[in-house]
């Protein structure tokens, strides 16, 4: 198949993008010594995570119980969930999961451990529990490196748990700050000896400057194997570097500077970014996704001396592509413009 061939709207991969996104950057955390564990949550596919694995990454995350079952099914055996696990029925999927595979989740109170402590009771088979850490993004996480402490106290004395190490997910640009957090934290816990097997950071945008955080041995990228403009705009790579686009197709041209696309915000989603509009239009990169309906995006062409006509097909790098990824229930992986490969999205729509 072609992908002139494909109805829209459809979500297009480039795998020759997607590979060299994937080997960049494998190669950079070789390079400055730092394991790699992908996050799954952008592109929701076993296919890309065992590609993942086989370029060298020391396992994989997934945000959700439900992305970590999938996965584990598709035969991955090394996953962390770094999110607070709560509630009777959560942890007893959790637990069946941690019967069968290496799993690892993390915590940031008293009431999260408690819950693993109560469920997790097997000293032959501990649960791996890191203390999640708030190193300035202002989401979960302790505040501050005593209380890293506390928790690993009371993780290292509960038989069915062991302290897997610290995980945080940082604020953007401000290495020096979450550096400083981590080595007091990690200063803390040398005091009473106690040792810490990862210290896990994330976020694509700063991937490349991983290295700025020595305290961090494993970094959590998620974003980069497809990119977006939100990337882009952050100053993580080109445009040309984005291997995902939506297919859409221009269904009405109301008037001269106007056209409308058939990919609305159940296509393109409602994610904005430091640069204007609601995508990139790849044929037409003038033109401004001004709005989103439900159904429509509607794209100004003021700005472009020329425009497409009603039926022409075009490709919109999403501002945000992991909640695209999330919009659709399968992707079509292409090389030199043809369709090589249609695949479903096995973990998409997991809320829990």
């Amino acid at each position: 198949m072609r992908i002139e061939d494909l109805d829209t709207p459809a979500i297009v991969i480039d795998l020759p993008k997607a590979e060299a996104n994937l080997q960049r950057a494998q190669a950079h955390a070789g390079k400055i010594g730092m394991q790699l564990r992908p996050h799954i949550k952008t592109h929701k596919l076993p296919y890309f995570a065992k590609r993942q694995l086989a370029l060298g990454a020391a396992g994989i995350a997934c945000q959700k119980l439900g992305e970590a079952e999938v996965m584990a099914e598709a035969g991955i055996d090394d996953i962390l969930i770094p999110y607070n696990i709560l509630g009777t029925a959560k942890l007893d999927r959790l637990n069946k999961l941690h019967q069968h595979i290496r799993v690892a989740v993390s915590a940031d109170s008293t009431v999260t451990v408690q819950g693993y402590r109560d469920r997790f009771q097997f000293p032959d088979r501990p649960l791996q529990v890191l203390i999640e850490c708030d190193t300035g993004a202002g989401r979960c996480g302790v505040q501050t490196p005593d209380e890293v402490l506390d928790l690993a106290r009371m993780i290292r004395t509960s038989p069915g748990l062991t302290f897997g190490g610290l995980m945080t997910y940082p604020p953007q640009a401000k290495r020096d700050k979450v550096q400083a957090w981590l080595s007091e934290a990690k200063r803390k816990l040398a005091a009473e000896a106690i040792s810490i097997p990862v210290i896990s950071s994330g976020g694509t945008p700063d991937l490349y400057h991983a290295h700025d955080v020595p305290a961090a041995t494993e970094y959590r990228p998620g974003t980069y194997i497809y990119s977006d403009r939100m990337q882009v705009a952050w100053g993580h790579g080109t445009l040309d570097d984005c291997a995902l686009t939506v297919r859409t197709t221009v269904v009405s041209r109301p008037t001269a500077d106007r056209a409308i696309l058939d990919a609305g915000s159940k296509a393109l989603a409602a994610d904005l970014c430091a640069l204007p509009g609601h995508g990139h239009i790849v044929e037409y990169p003038d033109a401004l996704i001004t709005k989103l309906s439900e159904e429509h995006a509607t794209v100004d062409l003021a700005g472009s001396d020329t425009g497409p006509k009603i039926g022409e097909a075009v490709h919109v790098i999403p501002n945000h592509v992991c909640v695209v990824t999330n919009l659709f229930d399968e992707v079509h992986l292409t090389r030199d413009g043809k369709v090589v490969e249609t695949l479903p999205v096995k973990a998409r729509g997991r809320m829990a």
